[in-house]
């Protein structure tokens, strides 16, 4: 599972991205710097692998990560070739989630491609775009779609009513993902075509070191535009992080956090609302040899999360041992929540939680 950063040219993606991965994308105060997209997979903050670790000793930790891809600036036009507009949009097309960055900080000595501040017409650039390469696609399905309902099938009826509401939306510059379709809708004629615009995004405003804690107008407006695309908009002095992350020691980068107001770098919330945003959450093994914190997709079942770590875990699962996180820090070791009767043994139907201590038993 990956998330796409982007945005236009010189809004601080590049930047973003060395602080989340620490890969050395180019950073450059000029358009299309990062040419081909540059992927960092970026641990996951998570203090419960710490506390695990504290516990168990082992002889090695495991962070779980997502991917975090950065993708070349898009500019006006990008629809239709325009800049590095087709790989732009081929390369958003295969991510799963979208973290839109958007300036929100004056500054004359970093140029903007619009020559003026301006984050809602930046955002509105940015979605136009995408909408008309989603209705670029969506024409081509209805081609085939109308051939097909003019049959009599009723399925096919069905799927062009659906399209139809989408293309309205979408002539009316309304992204897919904000579009009304009931659920069964979504599944069955949404999500397998893949609509750019159906992708969850994530909004990151862009600011000054001053504005870091509480924001500032451009951050209000943001707020104001996106209201109604149920999407989460997060505040980040993207320069300054990039300072953060220079620093030697912890030490060094909680002083400079302390004194900006912070309790945590930026970055590490931006991290974590990813994951979220990827419908994604942990759960936790923990031995003597390893505590490792496993990915896996909520609402994933236990066989499933056993999967993650071998497919034959899966294919031969009998049954998984688990230990709510909560119960492992309060007993402080798996046999004393054993002795206290708190380790529950959990058949393929269990659908695993956030947090869980897991241990699987397995025959292939």
């Amino acid at each position: 599972m990956k998330a796409g950063i982007v945005g236009l040219p010189n809004v601080g993606k590049s930047t973003l991205f060395n602080c989340l991965s620490n890969a050395k994308a180019q950073s450059a105060n000029f358009p299309f710097c990062t040419i081909e997209p540059n992927i960092g997979v970026v641990n996951v903050p998570d203090s419960r692998v710490a506390k695990l670790e504290e516990l168990v000793k082992p002889e090695r930790v495991q962070m779980a990560t997502v991917d975090i891809v950065d993708i070349a600036g898009l500019v006006r036009g990008a629809s239709k070739g325009e800049g590095l507009g087709n790989q732009f949009l081929a390369n958003i097309r295969e991510t799963d989630a979208i973290i839109h960055v958007i300036r929100c900080f004056d500054n004359d000595n970093i140029i903007h491609v619009d020559t003026t501040i301006d984050p809602i017409r930046d955002k509105e650039t940015i979605d136009f775009e995408l909408q008309l390469k989603d209705l670029e696609t969506l024409d081509k399905k209805l081609e085939k779609v109308k051939k097909t309902a003019r049959t009599g099938n009723k399925e096919a009826q069905k799927e062009l009513e659906v399209l139809e509401k989408v293309k309205k939306g979408l002539e009316a510059a309304v992204s897919v993902r904000a579009i009304e379709l009931t659920t069964e809708e979504r599944e069955e004629y949404i999500t397998p075509t893949k609509f750019i615009t159906d992708k969850p995004v994530l909004y990151v405003c862009n600011v000054d070191e001053n504005s870091a804690v509480n924001g500032n107008d451009y951050v209000n407006a943001v707020k104001e535009a996106v209201k109604d695309e149920n999407a989460e908009v997060i505040i980040l002095a993207v320069g300054t992080e990039a300072d953060i992350t220079e620093l030697e020691t912890f030490e060094e980068r909680q002083l400079f956090l302390e004194d900006l107001g912070l309790s945590e770098p930026g970055a590490s919330v931006l991290i974590r609302a990813a994951y979220k945003l990827l419908k994604q959450q942990t759960y936790f093994t923990a031995g003597v040899k390893e505590v490792r914190a496993w990915t896996i997709n909520i609402g994933d079942s236990a066989p499933q999360a056993a999967g993650v770590i071998h497919t034959d875990f899966e294919k031969g699962f009998i049954r998984a041992e688990v230990i709510a996180y909560e119960d492992f820090v309060k007993y402080g070791s798996e046999a004393k929540v054993k002795e206290a009767g708190k380790m529950k043994v959990e058949g393929k139907e269990y659908i695993v939680k956030d947090g869980d201590v897991m241990h699987f038993r397995f025959n292939v």
